[in-house]
Order: C-alpha cells, then sequence, then structure tokens
C-alpha cells in the first residue's frame, strides 16, 4: 500500500477552503435576502459562520445519513396488513378528533 502521506497536507486545506467557502455562501445570501425581505442587519462572515454551526447543531445531520434511530427504517419499510392499516386509520381519526372515519361503520354491541 502507498504511503499517502500528501492526506495530511490537503485534508486540513481542503476543510479550512470548505469552511471559508461555507461562511461566505451563507453571508451573501444572508445580506442579499434578510435585509431586503424582513429589516434585518447585514451580517459578517463569523456570524454568518456562527449561524451555520447553530443550524448544523439545531437541525442535525445535513450528510444525509438517514435515522438514527435503528427501527426507525424498519417502521417505515414495514408492509401493513389490512387490519393494521384500519387499525391505524382508527386510531388517527381518534387522535385528530374526528371519530370514526366516514366510510366505516361501527359493529353492533
Amino acid at each position: 500500500m502507498r504511503k499517502r502521506w500528501w492526506l495530511f497536507i490537503v485534508a486540513p486545506v481542503a476543510l479550512a477552503a470548505f469552511i471559508f467557502i461555507g461562511g461566505e455562501v451563507v453571508m451573501h445570501l444572508w445580506n442579499w435576502l434578510a435585509p431586503m425581505l424582513f429589516g434585518w442587519r447585514q451580517i459578517t462572515f463569523w456570524q454568518a459562520l456562527g449561524l451555520l454551526i447553530l443550524c448544523r447543531i439545531l437541525f442535525g445531520n445535513f450528510g444525509g445519513h438517514g435515522s438514527r434511530r435503528p427501527g426507525m427504517r424498519m417502521r417505515m419499510t414495514h408492509k401493513m396488513t389490512e387490519e393494521e392499516r384500519q387499525k391505524l386509520r382508527k386510531e388517527m381519526f381518534a387522535r385528530c378528533g374526528f371519530g370514526e372515519p366516514s366510510g366505516e361503520t361501527k359493529e353492533p354491541v
């Protein structure tokens, strides 16, 4: 395997360029839109970088690596039977305050 010593030089430079470009893009978009639309002040590069980091903290992963909860993917891909579908429909109608769905009739007790 070849030695990849050059990665130790290229990686920090690429990371710095990525951070610089991200901050510049956020700053220019903010300064172009926010003052005109909302009457807010313009921001500096460092404020834009802080805003970018804050959004990353609040809204999570921008990389699209999926949910961190392991069962979520299984629940999303699980095919429901007709009974499960009817039960879910009844629960959702009840949660939303609509009572029974309009297409179904109650069974006599």
